[in-house]
């Protein structure tokens, strides 16, 4: 079993920063991936990023490259999201998600079998 506690969360101003982390406990993720994903009111959970915990593979939604950056620390077991130069189209609640087995990079949300709790973001104007 894997659990995962998402933090960072908050309020910010448009074109600020803020760093989301994700805890991961219960098992080594050595060939595991982990992936952010959103969800504003009334639509439905979207890919924002994923690394592949073994060799650090990356993906980023269209709407977030360039702004967004995933990582991990392997002696932490944590995954990060850095978010710079937000917009207030960037408000949603961030979840943290795992796979295991995974080889290549994964972007449907239905293929995450773990999930953490989210935490909002919310960019003001």
């Amino acid at each position: 079993q894997v659990q995962l506690d998402e933090s960072g969360g908050g309020l910010v101003q448009a074109g600020g920063s803020l760093r989301l982390s994700c805890a991961v406990s219960g098992r080594t993720l050595s060939n595991y991936g982990m992936g952010w994903f959103r969800q504003a009111p009334g639509k439905e959970r979207g890919f924002v990023a994923a690394i592949l915990w073994s060799g650090g593979d990356t993906s980023y939604a269209g709407s977030v490259k360039g702004r967004f950056t995933i990582s991990r620390d392997n002696g932490k077991n944590a995954v990060y999201l850095q978010m710079n130069s937000l917009k207030p189209e960037d408000t949603a609640v961030y979840y943290c998600a795992a796979r295991g087995a995974l080889h290549s990079i994964v972007v449907d949300p239905s293929r995450y079998n773990y999930w953490g709790q989210g935490t909002q973001v919310t960019v003001s104007s």
